[in-house]
């Protein structure tokens, strides 16, 4: 932290933050801080937007900026104090260092393994969600830094990670969610043990549930609605007390969907369940290489085209997934063992034979699946074959958004090959290439949760992270395992992403019993809900699905907060025999003004 007067000023702030908290008045007025350091440039090439923003490595700043809630429970966040409340961790040595421009850090030297850092203890409280945060730099050239909490039993927990490079501050956030009560020891890693770890404002804020969903509560209604006022009066300008207003939506702009899979073709009441409840869905399996050519040479799209005309009859759009799948064992049997140069003749004839096919029917392209985790293709044909399957992809097909399609970006702390950093990492090595200029790229983070109580706090810190792109960010496959409290945990991960500013579309991968759903099972054999389904069910209608019936006060207003949407609008009144009808387009800019509404007798 800065020594000058702002600092004594930050100094104060957080003695007073810190006595706010420890009375217990404190988390009540925070707000979340989403804010993440990765730098977009909305750049212009010679003829179209670069995916709308083109980005650059991750923002470096010369001087780290403050500490998140003023860094929450952390004892001397911004070593104002020395290293106070500090400790040595491993056999390395720390210290406190101070900037040309007066800023005080703490140095972690003399490494000779990736743990060797700083620590410091910290209790923690079951049931309470930690977000954390820290600024961070190493000495030489650049490399991934994670914060780690040791448990008790001296059980290590990746919190969370970034890039950090010298000469440069980088934010680093993360958490944890505690399913335990107990001291533990907060730390950090750089596998390169030869670089010094440099940190300052270093923050772990705690919120308990009722906090946290208090903060979702209050996202959505800033971001995924807009208040709307109605002035109700008869012709003589009279205030028409006790009138209704009944909206009901024709068209949510939020995709909230559900896979699909080919027992829909054959099950009616498979049919009537997702019809009613659906507008979005991606197919589980049924356009995937492996579905449609099982032989060389053998194509066969007849499933995938009866669930795409199914869809099409009942105004549901499509996700395609996925055009390529880079785990090696997932490829076609016939594939698995072709030459690199008989494997380039089959995977072009099937990139062009399905994006073609279904050229202008979808809505967005998965296009090298899970390629953060494997790498079949690049093996064979060299570190730009995902690149060069983009380019082609949107070569053949300029219309869908293209995903980056993943796994455990969000889901799991402990998965460092698909961290937010490495997600943004290959973003950026994707959308580098030539020939990807104008693409629509997106962000597909699959949701894949396992047993266990989710830690939402990591989540949120990795949508932060990812957000900073500009990029539309979409959980592709959201599920819960089973397990006693998979209702509970599964709308707590829809909750999260569906408040999340930066979040443009959630599909569930979950549905019926009868069509073979046995992990995140949404109804029974004989289509009762689960008691996901009832979750599922109450979130349809919280977004905004039902209608919205509300009677204007003795001034004749009605103030109704709408999801953003289409809507149809009636009005009525006990004395007037003529309902008045209109057309209403709730949108993220609609401003509020009042609608007035004139009615005969």
């Amino acid at each position: 932290m800065k020594v000058a007067a702002e600092g004594c000023n930050l100094l104060l702030l957080f003695i007073t933050s810190y006595l706010s908290l420890i009375s217990g008045l404190g988390v009540h007025s925070l707000s979340y801080d989403h804010s993440a350091t990765t730098k977009f440039l909305s750049a212009v090439n010679t003829q179209t937007y670069w995916c709308c923003h083109c980005f650059e490595n991750n923002q470096c700043l010369a001087e780290p900026r403050r500490a998140q809630y003023g860094g929450g429970i952390i004892v001397n966040p911004g070593f104002d104090h020395n290293i106070e409340g500090w400790t040595v961790f491993g056999k390395g040595a720390i210290k406190e260092r101070i900037s040309n421009g007066g800023n005080r850090f703490i140095v972690a030297h003399n490494r000779t393994h990736p743990l060797d850092s700083f620590s410091q203890k910290v209790q923690l409280k079951k049931g309470m969600l930690y977000t954390f945060s820290a600024w961070l730099q190493v000495s030489e050239g650049s490399d991934t830094v994670s914060v780690m909490f040791k448990t008790k039993g001296s059980k290590m927990v990746r919190g969370g990670q970034v890039i950090a490079k010298h000469g440069c501050w980088t934010l680093l956030k993360g958490g944890i969610a505690a399913n335990f009560s107990s001291p533990v020891e907060i730390l950090f890693e750089s596998k390169n043990s030869n670089a010094e770890i440099w940190a300052d404002n270093i923050s772990l804020q705690p919120f308990n549930k009722k906090q946290w969903r208090s903060l979702q509560d209050a996202s959505i209604e800033r971001v995924r609605k807009r208040k709307v006022r109605f002035q109700i009066s008869h012709v003589n300008e009279t205030a028409l007390i006790g009138a209704k207003v009944i909206t009901r939506p024709i068209k949510l702009n939020f995709p909230f969907g559900c896979g699909m899979n080919h027992h829909i073709l054959t099950n009616k009441d498979y049919q009537s369940w997702f019809v009613s409840r659906f507008k979005f869905t991606t197919f589980t399996n049924e356009m995937k290489w492996y579905s449609t050519e099982k032989k060389q040479g053998e194509e066969n799209y007849t499933i995938a085209d009866a669930m795409l005309k199914f869809t099409k009859e009942n105004g549901i759009s499509v996700r395609g997934h996925n055009i390529f799948w880079d785990n090696p064992k997932l490829q076609p049997e016939w594939v698995k063992n072709l030459s690199p140069e008989k494997l380039g003749e089959a995977a072009a004839e099937r990139m062009k034979s399905v994006v073609s096919r279904y050229k202008g029917e979808l809505i967005a392209w998965d296009v090298m699946n899970e390629n953060l985790h494997f790498h079949f293709y690049e093996d064979k044909f060299g570190e730009n074959a995902s690149a060069a399957a983009y380019a082609t992809a949107y070569e053949l097909d300029q219309e869908p958004k293209l995903f980056l399609n993943e796994f455990n970006t969000i889901e799991y702390s402990g998965d460092e090959a698909s961290s937010p950093a490495k997600y943004i990492k290959k973003l950026q090595e994707i959308l580098s290439f030539p020939g990807v200029s104008g693409m629509s790229a997106a962000i597909g983070l699959q949701g894949h949760f396992a047993s266990g109580q989710p830690n939402l706090a990591y989540m949120r810190s990795g949508l932060d992270l990812l957000a900073t792109t500009g990029l539309p960010i979409w959980l592709t496959e959201a599920s819960v395992d089973p397990q006693p409290s998979q209702a509970e945990y599964l709308e707590e991960i829809l909750r999260e992403a569906y408040s999340h500013p930066a979040v443009e579309g959630i599909i569930m991968f979950s549905g019926p019993a009868q069509a073979g759903f046995n992990a995140t099972t949404l109804a029974d054999e004989t289509f009762k809900n689960t008691p996901a389904g009832d979750v599922v069910d109450k979130l349809i209608q919280e977004w905004g699905t039902g209608p919205n019936i509300a009677t204007a006060d003795n001034r004749g207003i009605v103030d109704i907060s709408l999801h953003h949407g289409d809507y149809d609008v009636t009005v009525t009144h006990p004395l007037i025999h003529s309902p008045i009808t209109l057309n209403l387009c709730v949108k993220k800019d609609f401003s509020l003004e009042t609608i007035h509404v004139k009615m005969r007798a």
